[in-house]
């Protein structure tokens, strides 16, 4: 796929570590599987990986976290 960021580079699939901040509390997720543009860097995530990154994001805020570090399990 072409990166609609830089519109130079192509996407290829790796890992990358995704970053959630909310209200003071922030969450890395390492190891998580995208789209990466071979260009910029820049990373997209599928609908079901979305999810999966979100739902833990939750669970971390609910319990109170100031900073989490996370590595996402493969499937």
């Amino acid at each position: 796929m072409k990166c609609v960021i830089c519109k130079n580079g192509t996407t290829r699939k790796g890992k990358v570590t995704v970053t959630l901040e909310r209200k003071g509390s922030i969450v890395l997720i390492k190891n998580v599987t995208a789209q990466v543009c071979n260009n910029c860097g820049h990373y997209y995530l599928s609908s079901d990986m979305a999810k999966k990154v979100l739902q833990k994001g939750e669970e971390s805020m609910k319990k109170g976290v100031e900073l989490e570090v996370l590595k996402m399990q493969p499937a």
